[in-house]
């Protein structure tokens, strides 16, 4: 396979990195906690923990954790927001041996069971507030163990015990719960510091993760992340970026902005795992929905890192305070989850004096698969080039490789691809290829110089009289429209055209009409593009990272 996208390298840039370099990720993790030990690993709430801080922690809670009698490759569930508790969990879990099942803290008692039954999670530790799910349905799981933090506990003193107060008496955001023979997070971490710790053998064949995938074509599936997986993209991601941070002194600490939750993949490779790499310090946001707390934090740091989502992006740009925000220190922006859109970017760029850094990935490539160069000087609209090691393929119905501008289904090859899904074979050779391809469910080109562009999700597609139409393409164009907020559109049935382009759109001028937007769409698409219906709404379905789920609009139009 000629791997074309070679030639558009950054000087500087391998085509290939070592993925064998560490045995495991806790081996790459003590090392960085041995040589930035001094270091602010993380800052939350203004609480500052250090790298031997995360160290000892960890250690503690793995002694902790192996005294429950757990065996090597147990999986361990971590169900929090962006605390200081998380990354503590992550290290330990690793460094006892286990698994980590990421779980999202918004999850229903249903969607929690269905995870916690599929991974066979022996032990759970939850925040509180989220403690009454997991009493709602505990009983028909194989939890044997729960342990219970609490947001303020790590903060300390005075301050921890304000905090508790503020978010369970006035805000009322810890529900009643239950959980007989439940521990405390701080009573564990004082016992754990008087167990031993034995330090298992791990190899880069263990599992790390069960990231679990959002279920958007069905039943939710865990992406099995090996240790090798998640090294090789910690250290893929390391040499695609290293040309944003030339400009900085080699001791120079880096601050990353960790507004993502560390449950998602996009987060805990690039913030937890990459950031203890490079002794990074990473600005923990626990509620990024709060952008005017959140514009608050960004204010106390001079952040070099902004990995976000389109919509976080735009949500911050939007609001009054953000233009106020100190950047000369930001070095690159990143952007995956979902589209970056051009008008988002050109903002961005404005007002940061950076574009925002296009990737592609997902849970079952740990995540990162391709990227834009992180020393871009213009906004591409494509997700870049595929990363070092890694192979893309554009593929057609039959699985066979398309010619050069042909669209097709985007296949990923590379040392950071899943070992399949967890207990699913069946699954796992549906979207793997013999030649050890996995087919990621996204339509593609690749250009002569391997950019690649997505066009969309396969099931987005729209079927107009023959013709494919693609949302990405006129959601990019709805949003350059100075008057929209954000929009998302979808195919529903039309007995002229057998689908039409229906539009839905949150208003930024409360006087946009949708004759001003149907003139507008008829200047910049073609004729079968154009939306037939525009519904104007007060909010978009998202999902916890912010990512618009038209998945979600389908389902209403089908349910009316």
């Amino acid at each position: 396979m000629e791997k074309i996208w070679l030639k558009s390298y950054p000087e500087g840039v391998p085509a290939d990195i070592n993925p064998d370099q560490y045995r495991s990720l806790v081996q790459l993790m003590e090392e960085s906690f041995q040589k930035y030990a001094q270091r602010n690993a993380y800052v939350c709430m203004d609480k500052f923990m250090r790298y031997a801080e995360l160290d000892q922690y960890s250690r503690q809670l793995a002694a902790w954790l192996q005294s429950r009698g757990l065996a090597k490759g147990a999986r361990v569930a971590v169900m929090m927001p962006n605390v200081l508790q998380y990354p503590i969990c992550i290290a330990a879990i690793l460094r006892a041996g286990y698994t980590v099942v990421n779980v999202n803290p918004l999850y229903t008692p249903r969607e929690l069971e269905h995870q916690l039954n599929d991974s066979g999670s022996e032990a759970i530790i939850v925040l509180e507030n989220f403690a009454s799910t997991l009493e709602h349905c505990i009983a028909r799981t194989p939890v044997k163990h729960v342990v219970v933090a609490n947001m303020g506990e790590m903060l300390g003193g005075l301050k921890g015990m304000i905090v508790n107060y503020v978010v369970r008496k006035v805000k009322k955001l810890v529900p009643a719960w239950s959980l007989p023979g439940a521990f405390k997070f701080k009573d564990v971490l004082a016992e754990g510091a008087r167990l031993p710790f034995k330090a298992p053998d791990i190899g880069q064949s263990d599992v790390a993760f069960l990231q679990y995938t959002g279920g958007t074509t069905g039943v939710s599936k865990g992406a099995t992340l090996l240790h090798r997986n998640v090294i090789a993209n910690v250290l893929q991601t390391e040499a695609w970026s290293k040309p944003a941070f030339k400009d900085m002194a080699a001791d120079e600490q880096l601050t990353i902005v960790c507004a993502l939750p560390l449950y998602h993949i996009f987060a805990l490779t690039a913030c937890a795992m990459w950031g203890t790499r490079v002794g990074a310090m990473s600005l923990l946001i626990p509620n990024p929905r709060d952008i005017p707390g959140f514009i608050k934090e960004l204010k106390k740091y001079k952040v070099n890192m902004f990995p976000a989502v389109n919509t976080l992006y735009n949500a911050l740009l939007n609001h009054p305070d953000f233009a106020s925000v100190d950047f000369s220190g930001l070095k690159i922006s990143n952007g995956g989850g979902m589209a970056v859109q051009q008008a988002v970017n050109d903002k961005w760029h404005a007002l940061t004096k950076t574009h925002i850094i296009e990737g592609y990935g997902l849970s079952e490539t740990a995540p990162v698969a391709t990227c834009n160069r992180a020393d871009l000087t213009a906004f591409s609209g494509t997700i870049g080039l595929p990363i070092p090691n890694t192979d893309i393929a554009i593929l057609d119905d039959d699985g066979q490789p398309l010619p050069i501008g042909q669209a097709g289904e985007i296949a990923i090859r590379g040392p950071q691809v899943m070992a399949g899904y967890w207990n699913r074979p069946d699954e796992t050779a549906k979207v793997m290829t013999p030649d050890g391809f996995f087919k990621s469910g996204d339509v593609g080109v690749m250009d002569a110089d391997g950019y690649v562009k997505i066009v969309d999700r396969k099931k987005d597609m729209i079927l107009v009289s023959g013709f494919n139409v693609y949302p990405n393409e006129i959601e990019g164009v709805v949003a350059s429209h100075p008057g929209v907020l954000e929009c998302a559109c979808i195919g529903v049935p039309d007995e002229y055209s057998g689908e039409a382009v229906k539009l839905f759109v949150v208003k930024k001028d409360p006087t946009l009409s949708a004759e001003q937007l149907m003139d507008f769409c008829k200047e910049n698409l073609t004729g079968y593009k154009k939306p037939k219906y525009i519904e104007f709404r007060t909010e978009l379905p998202k999902t916890n990272v912010g990512k618009i789920l038209r998945r979600m609009l389908r389902d209403e139009k089908k349910a009316a």
